[in-house]
C-alpha cells in the first residue's frame, strides 16, 4: 500500500477529530484480539489438529486484504458510516442501508453477549456480586465511556488493547521456553505433535476455517472510527500496516504453540491459553487467563458500542435512520445514537437473564455471519469504487497494491468460506438465518428509499405547478 501527498477531505458530519494515531491503531489491533482468540483457539486445534495454522493463514489473509481495502476507502472519505456509505457510492443506497443496519444489529446483539460473558467469566473466579448486576455495572460504566468524547474512548481502547498484547507476548515467551527446554523440572514436548499433521484431513481444516474466521470479526471497526481521527490517511495508513503483521505474529505465534503443546483431544482445548501455562507449571494460570479474557470482552463490549452508535448515526445523516439519531452533544458525542444502542444491549441481556439460553442464542445465530457479508460488501465497493476513481483519474490518499488481483483473491477466499459454511448443517443454519435477515432490512431500506424519492417528486411536482 502506498500514500500519495494528497491529504484526505475533512469528514463533513459535526463528529470530533480527536482520536490519535497510537489510538487508532490499538483499536484495530485490539478488535483483532479477543475472547475469540483467548478462549475460541481451542476449538480450531480440535477440529484441525496442528493444520489450524493453514486455516488461520487463510482467515488471516483475508482480513488482511478486507483491511487493505477498507483503508483504502476510509483515507480517500473518512466517515462514521464506513463500508456501509461506500457501498451506497458503489451499488446504491438500499446496499449502503442494508449492510450499515445489519452491521449495527450485529453489534447492539453482541454487546448483550459480551456484557453477560465478561459477567460469567469474573464471576468464576470473584463470586462476591451476581451475574446479572456484573452485566449491569459493565453497560453502564461502557455507556458512560461513550457518552464523555471520542478521545476517552480512544484511550480506554489504547490501553485494554495494550494490556492484551502484554498478556499475548508472556504468552509467547513462556510457550517457547517450554519448547526449547527452557523451564526447570518442565520436559519440552517438542513438535511431536506435528508428525500427525492434519488429523481429520481437508475436512478438519475446512471445518476449523469456518470457526477461525470469527475471531476476527470487529476488525473493520477502524475504518468507522478512521472519521475521528485527526489525519485520517496518515493515521488509516498506519494502522493498517501495523495491525497487518502484528495479527500475523500474535495470531499464528500464539495458534503454533498452542498446538505444539495441546494434542487433539487434551482438556487443555477448552481453554488453550490456560491449558499451555499449567503445563509449564506457571500457578494461577486459569484465573490469570481468564481476567485476560475478561478484559478482552469489555473492550469489545466498548469498542462496539462505539461502532453500532456511529453506524446509526451515520444511517441518521443519510435518511435511513430517525433524524433525531444524529444529534450531538457538545462534546460532540451522538448520545441519542448511543443510547438507542445500548438500550436494545440492556434489552437483550434481561432478555437473557429472564429466559436463559434462548433469547441470545437465537439473536446470535441470526447476526452470527454478518462480518462476512460486510466483508464480501466492503471488497465489491472497493472494486468498484477503485475502478471508477482511476477511470475519472481521481488521485487517491492511499491505494491498495495489487489491485485489481487482491481484491479477487478476497472475495475468491470468501466464496470458499461460504462453500464450507454451506456445507455443514450447522453453519448453513445460521449463514439461512442471516440471509433471511438481510432480506428483511433490505426490503425496509428499498420502500424507504421509494417513499423518499416519491416525496422528491410530489414536492417537485407542487414547485412547478
Amino acid at each position: 500500500m502506498t500514500m500519495k501527498s494528497m491529504t484526505a477531505p475533512a469528514p463533513s458530519s459535526g463528529l470530533g477529530h480527536s482520536l490519535k494515531p497510537r489510538q487508532l491503531t490499538m483499536m484495530g489491533l485490539g478488535s483483532a484480539i479477543g475472547a475469540g482468540l483467548f478462549l475460541g483457539s481451542g476449538a480450531g486445534v480440535q477440529a484441525a489438529g496442528p493444520a489450524v495454522l493453514i486455516s488461520y493463514l487463510v482467515a488471516g489473509t483475508l482480513i488482511i486484504l478486507v483491511m487493505w481495502a477498507l483503508g483504502e476507502m476510509a483515507a480517500a472519505n473518512p466517515n462514521s458510516g464506513a463500508f456501509s456509505v461506500y457501498a451506497e457510492k458503489a451499488l446504491g443506497k438500499t446496499a449502503g442501508g442494508t449492510v450499515g443496519w445489519l452491521w449495527w444489529l450485529q453489534l447492539v446483539v453482541v454487546i448483550a453477549a459480551e456484557a453477560l460473558g465478561a459477567a460469567g467469566l469474573l464471576y468464576s473466579v470473584w463470586p462476591v456480586v451476581p451475574v446479572w448486576a456484573l452485566a449491569l455495572v459493565f453497560m453502564v460504566v461502557f455507556t458512560g465511556i461513550n457518552l464523555v468524547g471520542v478521545r476517552n474512548f480512544g484511550e480506554f481502547e489504547f490501553w485494554f488493547a495494550i494490556l492484551k498484547v502484554a498478556a499475548i507476548v508472556i504468552f509467547l515467551l513462556i510457550g517457547a521456553a517450554l519448547l526449547f527446554g527452557l523451564l526447570p523440572s518442565v520436559p519440552s514436548p517438542g513438535l511431536s505433535a506435528f508428525g500427525d499433521f492434519a488429523p481429520n484431513g481437508i475436512g478438519g481444516i475446512a471445518a476449523a476455517l469456518f470457526v477461525v474466521i470469527f475471531a476476527f470479526g470487529g476488525t473493520e471497526i477502524v475504518s468507522v472510527a478512521a472519521a475521528e481521527t485527526e489525519d485520517p490517511a496518515h493515521s488509516v495508513g498506519k494502522a493498517i500496516r501495523t495491525v497487518v503483521w502484528r495479527i500475523l505474529v500474535f495470531y499464528i505465534g500464539s495458534v503454533f504453540v498452542i498446538a505444539a503443546i495441546l494434542p487433539v483431544g487434551s482438556e487443555g482445548l477448552k481453554s488453550p491459553f490456560a491449558g499451555v501455562l499449567d503445563l509449564a507449571g506457571i500457578p494461577g494460570a486459569g484465573a490469570a487467563i481468564t481476567l485476560v479474557a475478561v478484559v478482552a470482552l469489555l473492550s469489545a463490549l466498548n469498542a462496539n458500542l462505539y461502532g453500532a452508535s456511529r453506524m446509526v448515526f451515520s444511517l441518521s445523516e443519510r435518511g435511513e435512520a430517525p433524524r433525531f439519531l444524529s444529534r450531538l452533544s457538545p462534546a460532540k458525542v451522538p448520545v441519542a445514537a448511543v443510547g438507542v444502542s445500548v438500550a436494545f444491549g440492556f434489552i437483550a441481556t434481561v432478555l437473557e437473564l429472564l429466559f436463559p439460553d434462548l433469547v441470545l442464542p437465537a439473536l446470535l445465530n441470526l447476526v452470527g455471519s454478518t462480518c462476512l457479508v460486510v466483508w464480501g460488501i466492503a471488497l465489491v465497493s472497493q472494486l468498484i469504487l477503485r475502478r471508477r476513481a482511476d477511470r475519472e483519474g481521481t488521485e487517491l490518499p492511499l491505494r491498495m497494491k495489487g489491485f485489481p488481483v487482491l481484491t479477487i483473491v478476497g472475495l475468491v477466499l470468501l466464496g470458499i468460506i461460504f462453500a464450507v459454511g454451506f456445507a455443514n448443517p450447522e453453519s448453513a443454519g445460521q449463514l439461512f438465518g442471516t440471509a433471511a435477515l438481510i432480506l428483511v432490512i433490505a426490503l425496509g431500506c428499498y420502500l424507504n428509499a421509494r417513499s423518499k424519492a416519491g416525496k422528491v417528486r410530489a414536492e417537485e411536482t407542487n414547485r412547478a405547478m
